[in-house]
Parts: C-alpha cells; sequence; structure tokens
C-alpha cells in the first residue's frame, strides 16, 4: 500500500510524457513520412484552434490568420518564383550572347538589346549594328575571314567551358544536390520521402547561379526542370515560416506540390499547364484545395514574370506564334507519324540514358564528374559552332522552327522561290517552291537532329542542373519541321493528287511547316516524359496555338501509346529506379496472386520479429534492443507468450522519450520498469519509479491479416501512404510488412533485382 501510496503521489512524474517534448513527431534524414499520423495530427490542431477561437478576440483572430497562412504562402512562392524565373531569363540571354560578343555602350546588353538601342540599325540588318562587336572584331579588328572565324570559334568553346566549369564546380563544393532535373527527387519526396538539404537554402541559391551558367554554355539541356525545384525550395522555405506547415510534413508536402505548379508557370509561361502538370506528373497527394492554391501560386509567378518582361515581347510565352491557315484532316496522317517518332524517341532515349548513367554510378567515371562535365562541354561547343542552327540557344532554334514564314522573315528556312507576278496579303503567302536556302537548312537541321539525338543522352544526368523539356522538345521540333517542309513541298508540286485535291488549290497557302514543328515537339517531350493532358495544354499556352488541340492531342496519345509498347516507364520514373528511392508509383498495376504472408518479416528461418511488452520491460531491456537493432519502430504486445498486439511504437519518439526522462523526471534508472498501459504495473517495494511511454504508442496501427492478398496490401500502401503494415492472426502477432518489402516483392515479381530498392 505504501508503494503504490508513492506512485500515486508521483503520478506528475510519470505522466510527463502527457506534455509534448521536442522533436516528437519528427522524421530521420532518408525515411518515409506516415501519412495517416500526420493528418491525424493536423486534424487535432485545427480542432484545438476552433474550440479555443471562441474563448476570446485575440484567439479568433490567430485562427483567422492561421487559415490564411496558406494563402499568404502560395502569393510569397508566387512572387520569388517569379522573380528568379525573371532574372535567370535575363542572364542567361546575356551570357549565352556573350560567347560570341559584348556590347560596347553597355556590356550588361545581350545582343538583341544591344542593337535595339542602336539610332544606326535597319530592319533588314537589325542583327548587325556598330555597338554590338563580335570578338575578333574587338580583339584583332576582323569581321570576316578564316583568322576571325577560327578566334571565334576559340573564344566560343573557351566561354563554354569556363561556364561548365564554375558551375559542375559550385554544385560539388557547395550543393552537391542542386544538380540534375529534381523532378525524380520531388517526386519521391512529394510522396512522403524524406531528403533533407535536398530543397534546402545553399540548394536553392547554387541551383539558380549554376542553372544561369549551363544553359548559357550551351550544353543540351534545358531549364524549365530546374526551375520546378528552384520553386519547391522556394515552398519548402516558406513553409518553414508558418507552424502549421513547418510541424506538419503532410502539410508541407501540400505547399510543395502547389510550389512545383508555379515552378512549370514560370518555365513556361503556362499557368494552368502547371497545375495540370503537378497533378498528373509530380503530386502523390493533391486534395482539392491543393488545386485550388497550386491554380493561385501559378497565377501570381506568371503574373510577376510577365512584370518583368524577361522576353521583351510583351507576353508570357517565349514561342508564340500566329498561324494563318487552318489544318486539314489529311494533315492527321503526318501528325500521328510524328507521335510514332516520338514515342520511339522516348523509348531510345530512356533506355541509352538509363544505361549510361547505371554505368555512371557502377564504373570510376562517375569518380570523375567535373572531367566528364568538361568533355562534353567541349565536344558539344567544338560540334555545335559550325552549324548555326545549333550554335544558337536551343529556345531560338525552337522558336525559329514554330514560326511561319511572313514577308518579312530573313530565316533561311524562309529562302522560298517567289513568284514576281505575285499580288497577295503580306499574312497570305501561297505555297512556294523550295530555294537554295531551304535545301541548305534542311541538310543542316539534318544533322542538328542527329547531333541533339546523341548529346542529350550523355548530357542528362550529369552533376550539374540540367533539364530535359527543352531538348527533347528541340528533336520534336527540328524533326517535325522537315516533315512539315517535305509535306508542303508535296502539296504545291503534286497538288492533283486525290489527297490534296479537295483541299489544296494551286495559289493556296495549305502546309504551315511551323506547326508540324509544334506537333512534333509535344510528340517528343510526351514520348520521354509520358504526359499527355498537361503535355497538350503546356503546348497551346506555350504557343497561343489554341485552334490546334486536336493535332496535339493525337501526337501526345500515339508518342504514349508508341512508348508504352516498350516500357512503361517514363524518364524520371526510370530514374527513381535507377537511384533506389522508395516510390510506390500510383500508375504500376501488381496482378500476381500472392498473400500477406508470403512478404511478411520474418521469414520462417529468420530470427523472430523484435517487439516490446506493454509492461514488463526494463529502459536498460529497451535501449538495448534499440542499440542491437535498425528498425524503424516496434510492435507492442501483452506478452512475449501471447503475444497479442497493443500497438506500434516509433524507434525515435523510443530514443527522445528515454532520454528526456532520464533528464527531467527524477528516479528513472536503467532497470526502470517501461509500461504503455493507461494504469501503472505492480512492481516491489523500493523499486524505481516506472516510466509511462503511452503517449508515444500508436494504438490504432494499420493491420492485415496473413491471408489478405497482395494485391490489396500494395492499394493500401499507396492510398494510405503506409511506411508499415503489422500481419495479425485472430489478434495474434505475426510479422510486419513495411514499403521497402512491398517494393522489393514488387521487383522479385517483375523479374528485377529486389535489393536494387535501397536508397543509393
Amino acid at each position: 500500500m505504501v508503494n503504490a501510496g508513492d506512485m500515486n503521489g508521483s503520478g506528475n512524474l510519470m505522466d510527463f510524457l502527457d506534455e509534448p517534448f521536442p522533436d516528437v513527431g519528427t522524421y530521420e534524414d532518408f525515411h518515409t513520412i506516415d501519412w495517416l499520423r500526420e493528418k491525424s495530427r493536423d486534424t487535432d490542431r485545427h480542432r484545438k484552434i476552433t474550440s479555443k477561437s471562441k474563448e476570446s478576440i485575440w484567439e479568433f483572430i490567430k485562427s483567422l490568420l492561421d487559415a490564411w497562412s496558406g494563402w499568404v504562402v502560395m502569393l510569397l512562392i508566387g512572387l520569388l518564383a517569379g522573380t528568379l524565373a525573371g532574372v535567370i531569363d535575363l542572364a542567361v540571354d546575356w551570357m549565352t550572347d556573350l560567347k560570341e560578343g559584348v556590347c560596347l555602350s553597355a556590356f550588361w546588353y545581350s545582343h538583341e538589346q544591344c542593337c535595339w538601342t542602336s539610332n544606326e540599325t535597319t530592319f533588314d540588318d537589325r542583327d548587325k549594328c556598330p555597338q554590338w562587336q563580335k570578338w575578333s572584331e574587338l580583339l584583332v579588328s576582323q569581321s570576316e575571314g578564316a583568322s576571325a572565324y577560327i578566334l571565334n570559334y576559340f573564344l566560343y568553346i573557351m566561354w563554354a567551358l569556363c561556364f561548365a566549369f564554375l558551375a559542375v564546380s559550385l554544385v560539388r563544393v557547395f550543393a552537391p544536390y542542386a544538380c540534375g532535373s529534381g523532378i525524380p527527387e520531388i517526386k519521391t519526396i512529394l510522396s512522403g520521402f524524406i531528403i533533407r538539404g535536398y530543397l534546402g537554402k545553399w540548394t536553392l541559391l547554387i541551383k539558380t547561379v549554376t542553372l544561369v551558367l549551363v544553359v548559357s554554355s550551351g550544353l543540351s539541356l534545358g531549364k524549365e526542370g530546374p526551375l520546378v525545384h528552384v520553386a519547391c525550395c522556394c515552398g519548402n522555405f516558406f513553409s518553414s515560416l508558418f507552424s502549421k506547415y513547418s510541424k506538419n510534413e503532410g502539410k508541407r508536402r501540400e505547399v510543395l506540390s502547389a510550389a512545383a505548379a508555379a515552378g512549370v508557370s514560370v518555365a513556361f509561361g503556362a499557368p494552368i499547364g502547371g497545375v495540370l502538370f503537378s497533378l498528373e506528373e509530380v503530386s502523390y497527394y493533391f486534395p482539392l484545395k491543393t488545386l485550388w492554391r497550386s491554380f493561385f501560386a501559378a497565377l501570381v509567378a506568371a503574373f510577376t514574370l510577365r512584370s518583368i518582361n524577361p522576353f521583351g515581347n510583351s507576353r508570357l510565352v517565349l514561342f508564340y506564334v500566329e498561324y494563318h491557315t487552318p489544318w486539314y484532316m489529311a494533315e492527321l496522317f503526318p501528325f500521328i507519324l510524328l507521335g510514332v517518332f516520338g514515342g520511339l524517341w522516348g523509348t531510345l532515349f530512356i533506355r541509352c540514358n538509363i544505361a549510361w548513367c547505371r554505368r555512371r554510378k557502377t564504373t570510376r567515371l562517375g569518380k570523375y564528374p567535373v572531367l566528364e562535365v568538361i568533355v562534353i562541354t567541349a565536344i558539344t561547343a567544338t560540334i555545335a559552332y559550325p552549324n548555326p542552327y545549333t550554335r544558337r540557344s536551343t529556345s531560338e532554334l525552337i522558336s525559329e522552327l514554330f514560326n511561319d514564314c511572313g514577308a518579312l522573315e530573313s530565316s533561311q528556312l524562309c529562302d522560298y522561290i517567289n513568284d514576281p507576278n505575285m499580288t497577295r496579303p503580306v499574312d497570305d503567302i501561297p505555297d512556294r517552291p523550295a530555294g537554295p536556302g531551304v535545301y541548305s537548312a534542311m541538310w543542316q537541321l539534318a544533322l542538328a537532329l542527329v547531333f541533339k539525338i546523341v548529346i542529350t543522352i550523355f548530357t542528362f544526368g550529369m552533376k550539374i542542373p540540367s533539364g530535359l523539356f527543352i531538348p527533347s522538345m528541340a528533336v520534336g521540333a527540328i524533326a517535325g519541321r522537315m516533315v512539315g517542309i517535305g509535306v508542303e513541298q508535296l502539296a504545291y508540286h503534286h497538288h492533283d493528287w486525290i489527297i490534296f485535291r479537295n483541299w489544296c488549290r494551286p495559289g493556296a497557302d495549305c502546309v504551315t511547316p511551323g506547326l508540324y514543328a509544334m506537333v512534333g515537339a509535344a510528340a517528343c517531350l510526351g514520348g520521354v516524359t509520358r504526359m499527355t493532358v498537361s503535355l497538350v495544354v503546356i503546348m497551346f499556352e506555350l504557343t497561343g496555338g489554341l485552334e490546334y488541340i486536336v493535332p496535339l492531342m493525337a501526337a501526345a496519345v500515339t508518342s504514349k501509346w508508341v512508348a508504352d509498347a516498350f516500357g512503361k516507364e517514363g524518364i524520371y520514373e526510370a530514374h527513381i529506379h535507377l537511384n533506389g528511392y522508395p516510390f510506390l508509383d500510383v500508375k504500376d498495376e501488381f496482378t500476381h496472386r500472392t498473400l500477406a504472408t508470403d512478404v511478411m518479416r520474418p521469414r520462417r528461418g529468420e530470427a523472430p520479429l523484435s517487439v516490446l511488452t506493454q509492461d514488463s520491460m526494463t529502459v536498460e531491456d529497451v535501449e538495448t534492443l534499440i542499440k542491437e537493432t535498425d528498425y524503424n519502430g516496434f510492435p507492442v504486445v501483452v506478452s512475449k507468450d501471447s503475444e497479442r498486439l497493443i500497438g506500434f511504437a516509433q524507434r525515435r519518439e523510443l530514443i527522445l522519450a528515454i532520454k528526456n526522462a532520464r533528464q527531467r523526471q527524477d528516479g528513472v534508472v536503467s532497470n526502470s520498469i517501461v509500461y504503455f498501459t493507461e494504469d501503472p504495473p505492480e512492481v516491489p517495494p523500493n523499486s524505481p519509479h516506472p516510466l509511462k511511454l503511452r503517449r508515444i504508442l500508436n494504438l490504432s496501427p494499420f493491420t492485415v491479416t496473413d491471408h489478405t492478398p497482395m494485391e490489396t496490401v500494395v492499394d493500401i500502401f499507396r492510398k494510405l501512404g503506409l511506411r508499415q503494415c503489422l500481419v495479425t492472426r485472430s489478434g495474434r502477432l505475426l510479422g510486419i510488412i513495411t514499403k521497402k518489402d512491398v517494393l522489393r516483392h514488387m521487383a522479385q515479381m517483375a523479374n528485377q533485382d529486389p535489393e536494387s530498392i535501397m536508397f543509393n
């Protein structure tokens, strides 16, 4: 009785864990969050705020601030993402031109800006003005001739190498996570995986700076994918300022989903496409509330970018086009052919790029990232310079390929033979025979196509920021423009053929080659990423070509069908599997007839499951169990004999609870009894105070029976975002299935190496 009285007297000591303590509920690096627990904690927090708001005016104001904090975070993300995108666009424009020359009136002007400000520029020679000088003119006062060409060629390569070396050095020294596209990792993070530092401030700063350098160096990569990473870094930074998001990993991921939408919004000037991209391609959990907030963040980001006006055309979009002729039903055949090409190119690219990246990981090549970047940059610059279509930036190339040939176009692609008797409005130029400029442009484009296909395979995945959208679009736009010119010439020379007779009369403007380039770009991007809905919306927002939705849809669907025939994985899923991230893809189907008992641990012949008992283990026993195992948590049972399940305790929270108890609670020593029940156990007189850890116990862990089909278990893991699931029979604990066990089992069933499902 005396002992019981002592225990009751010290009840406030034993129950100290009924008050939260620091770091409880947080997760270790490279672990998966518990979505159900995060959701439950947010519901409890919301309930508490709602009940308190009725107590006083101040509490009511606090509840309003809490409700509006989500919109404030979205506003801040949109403003910062839009500003960074505008600065990146302006800096890339200037540094790309810096490789070829410099503006004497103001060195920070790009070629175009320099000639805008000049009073001596004529329309015909709008690219030439006295203020802009090539390096050969500046250094040896020669603009033509072999020596001037060689000097410009040499300096072009030197600038490219300088930019690339600086970029890879900054990434390597300050922020190793700033390399690559970032989308595979963001997909994994949004599915609930923790990668600390991946969305940190250093990563944001270094990725922004190095993105400018690598795009300016002329490498075959884009800035669109990395801009999604940059926007998510902004989202992570602003969510850490509000406890509602910083203390709940599930809520933080809602913010990151919206930030991804803002990233695509500023990358392409496509706010609606950005929201759909986040929904279709990136997000794992996307409630309706996140859809609205994504829309708002994308809107603010697009508005901010439009205010900066980096392209100088008062438009959000980079590749704005105006076509003056509609498309015809007969043209669906070449559009579908471009879709087939896009699907085949996507398959080829994914297989070759993954094989090269795997080689980089498993051989000595991976030990020399700086050397690899320097070599690829040198090869790219050396081959790119002689061809005018590969020398310019990829965005400019795509823009030219998308353009329709108007009366004022000076491009080689518009060198057609004009009819001297033609009297037509400027906008409606009929189909004409191709001139020598078009034929030489076709040869150069064919060489550019082969070069882009090969070099992009080796460029994507290096230790520098590298996006894939623009290079994929370039490959498709080149192929599409060539097909378009071919169809145009066929229609001109054979307008009496049955396929042309109904819609292409002599002297009419029938075929628009630029439209074929646009469709080809969509097909190739779809083949690589397997996007469909968001891709079509991004393409028509990107170009303003609203009436060409049907050709874009036809090409996107065809490319997906063709690519899916060779393998279901897009490039981002392939890189997730290559890196061994624990990502359970919603798109994967599981059709095998296995049961939970086939997958659960422990298997036959393995050591029994490590468990905690509800009231018979000491602090020392628990600490020994934690020290000798590396499991993320332990089931709690009534006793080792009965093994009736009580709940589940997380490893991290056990460690923190015992550490805090030793510091804050007198009388807790190594042989103190640990109990998880509501009432303390009976202990002998003069024994140390027991330690109550009921607060950290999850009393409703997710359980399945041993005969549950694995198809159902996989579905539960996907839809509820579970970390682990306990297997029972009649309430008695049999084993445990973790997310990695599910991924290993799926790999095994697909005849893959199950040990590849380890974070690498």
